[in-house]
């Protein structure tokens, strides 16, 4: 599928994307950084690819990373206070990125999900298989008037390389999110071929990050596709510009 892409471009996705959507940057609140120092670190290294704004997303998974707007909330005001003492200028707003599980209907009756901006809310499923009620919680999402947005589903082992399993979301109008290391191959070929298909199909609404951690970091500033990939990916930018 690749063989035709023979030019590869090494790219700066900050500033091509310019804002990330999608990171775990807040210290000590899900699997991404665990302290202060690492968020610190993190941002850095994305200040540095060209990054003009970035939007945390830790996770709310009932049963792993139970956090609610207040804990993320005390998070970044920890994170915030390390900004300010070292004069960093980068606008850094947070979200979350919502498990799907059984505790997720009552969070939507609440009213008073994260989202990204507006109504645009950052969702998630388990990785082997959908929710049993997923037609229920999309329907129930868009009831309360958010607009659901799929992270990573090229990563999610039920999705087929003919893309059926994603009908469920994208006949309920979902936007979809892509990873930006799946191009590159980082999760594995499947992920990759998976994105790619996504992204020639012109499914793809947002590119994100989803950096957790230095390794993470690392393979992004060695960003490498082709330069078709590249136009493709530029074409995108403005949907991540409208978050900031």
């Amino acid at each position: 599928m690749f063989s035709i892409f023979n030019k590869k471009e090494s790219l700066r996705l900050g500033e091509i994307l310019q804002v990330d959507m999608h990171s775990h940057i807040l210290p000590g609140i899900d699997d991404g950084a665990p302290d202060v120092e690492t968020s610190m670190r993190l941002i850095d290294g994305m200040i540095a690819m060209g990054y003009k704004k970035l939007i945390a997303t830790p996770h709310i998974i009932s049963d792993i990373h139970p956090n609610t707007p207040e804990t993320i909330n005390v998070s970044k005001q920890l994170l915030q206070a390390e900004l300010d003492r070292n004069g960093y200028t980068i606008p850094i707003s947070y979200a979350a990125e919502y498990m799907m599980d059984e505790n997720f209907l009552p969070l939507i009756k609440t009213g008073n999900l994260l989202t990204l901006k507006n109504n645009i809310l950052l969702v998630e499923t388990m990785f082997l298989e959908l929710p049993p009620n997923i037609e229920d919680i999309l329907f129930q999402l868009q009831t309360h008037g958010y607009q659901p947005v799929l992270a990573h589903p090229e990563r999610y082992h039920y999705v087929d390389r003919n893309l059926v399993k994603l009908n469920a979301f994208l006949d309920r109008k979902c936007f979809l999110q892509c990873n930006a290391l799946s191009f590159t191959g980082y999760y594995g070929k499947r992920e990759q071929d998976i994105a790619f298909r996504l992204l020639d199909a012109g499914l793809i609404d947002y590119i994100g990050s989803d950096v957790h951690h230095d390794r993470h970091l690392e393979h992004l500033k060695k960003f490498t596709v082709s330069s078709k990939v590249a136009k493709q990916l530029e074409s995108l930018n403005h949907n991540n510009l409208e978050l900031h």
